[in-house]
């Protein structure tokens, strides 16, 4: 017997007959129905190309059950800062940063999508089962682009949909939501028009519905990325943040309320630009946390760490009404990507974390006190090249005197400064 039940009223969610987040004493009424929710895309993660190539990051096997199992354990923490979501996809997601995509087989469905490789299916029990007994909500994903090249053709497709959605109703989860497809409209899915298509996408929702019992299905697209067909078939209108500045996202937003009858609008992609959160707040809609470099980078850490992590955490608690103490005003910036587990090849992810991106005008970084770049956008990254995405940067021999020098808007100058061995 399941412990969570979600259901639907308008563009509200609510758990168990009750809006998400009004069991909360003091709790916001902006956030009332809202779900906030994180991308955990690589919860039941594997690849049997080569998994050995993910002991890294400190860690020296990957282990795809240990996998699991640590994001299990790291649920509580998450729920306590107000999360009541999270995407895990059954073909993940891509380490974008280090790993070539089409090098991974991280396929559970076959080449004909007829049946589901009975780990992966383990896996997400536990995970479902686990968010069950929490509160909480999984939103699992059917497919990811660079993994459906390993499906045969469309039929093979429309399988794998009917399999996800058949196991589902079969074990009675009642706190499930169905996401056909992450992005669907980027061109790796060009290979299956069932995907790729407008047209094909509504078909594959209606076959989750039917064969789902009822389960509420959506799907997204990429950053920015609006369809009105797909948004009336759906329960729930799925939509991605990234990419999209402050203004650009909350225009996505007011053309997904303009679909009648009205319905939730949830984002389950955004990045570490947090700044959104007000947006989302304001607009009541739903919003994705999508921190790449810890959470999509097998192997992944799934605790609340320091820095993008916290920060994130704690505006989504204060967004929602949770009582926390504050963080202390010199904490509120942190240097991301130095610590001593995160290089990879000798290369770092380095960039500038802060509990309010939006009171920032640039930052400028220093290396060795030899300037290295300037980051004017959130988040504040050495070698940006998306909001979720940047470069590496080559570490050097010796000590290295890391400095970032952030220029408040309201005039104020502050240093954060990290040495690396």
């Amino acid at each position: 017997m399941s412990e969570t039940i979600l259901s639907i009223k308008e563009n509200k969610f609510l758990i168990n007959n009750k809006l998400v987040y009004s069991e909360i004493p003091d709790s916001l009424p902006q956030a009332h129905g809202l779900l906030m929710n994180a991308r955990f895309i690589q919860g039941v993660f594997d690849d049997v190309n080569n998994r050995e190539r993910y002991a890294r990051f400190g860690a020296t096997v990957f282990d795809p059950e240990k996998n699991t199992e640590d994001l299990i354990k790291a649920l509580p923490m998450w729920y306590s800062y107000g999360l009541r979501a999270f995407t895990v996809g059954f073909q993940g997601g891509g380490p974008c940063c280090t790993i070539n995509n089409y090098s991974i087989n991280n396929n559970p469905y076959g080449e004909n999508g007829t049946s589901i490789d009975k780990a992966y299916l383990s896996r997400m029990e536990s995970l479902i089962k686990a968010a069950d007994k929490l509160g909480m909500i999984v939103i699992v994903s059917c497919f990811y682009g660079a993994q459906t090249r390993h499906l045969k053709d469309d039929k093979a497709v429309i399988n794998a949909v009917k399999q996800v959605s058949n196991w589902i109703k079969d074990l009675k989860f009642t706190n499930v939501i169905i996401e056909i497809a992450n992005e669907h409209d980027i061109w790796d899915f060009k290979v299956h028009p069932v995907l790729y298509t407008e047209k094909g996408v509504v078909d594959l929702i209606k076959i989750a519905q039917r064969e789902s019992g009822g389960i509420p299905v959506g799907c997204s697209g990429t950053g920015g990325y609006f369809s009105e067909i797909i948004a009336e078939a759906s329960d729930i209108i799925l939509i991605h943040g990234n990419g999209q500045t402050r203004q650009q996202y909350y225009n996505l937003i007011k053309k997904a309320k303009a679909i009648k009858p009205i319905k939730p609008i949830l984002c389950n992609e955004d990045s570490q630009a947090i700044s959104q959160l007000e947006v989302s707040f304001k607009a009541g809609v739903s919003w994705g946390y999508y921190n790449n470099m810890t959470k999509q980078e097998p192997p992944t850490y799934w605790s609340v760490l320091k820095g993008e992590d916290n920060f994130f955490a704690h505006r989504m608690a204060m967004g929602i009404g949770i009582k926390l103490e504050e963080i202390p005003k010199e904490e509120e910036f942190y240097l991301q990507g130095l610590e001593p587990n995160m290089i990879f090849e000798n290369k770092r992810w380095v960039r500038l974390s802060s509990l309010y991106p939006e009171k920032i005008n640039y930052v400028e970084f220093y290396r060795n006190e030899e300037l290295i770049d300037i980051a004017y956008d959130d988040p504040f990254m050495v070698n940006y090249k998306h909001n979720w995405l940047q470069e590496a940067i080559e570490s050097t021999e010796g000590i290295e005197k890391w400095q970032a020098i952030i220029y408040l808007l309201n005039g104020e100058i502050v240093k954060k400064e990290v040495l690396v061995k």
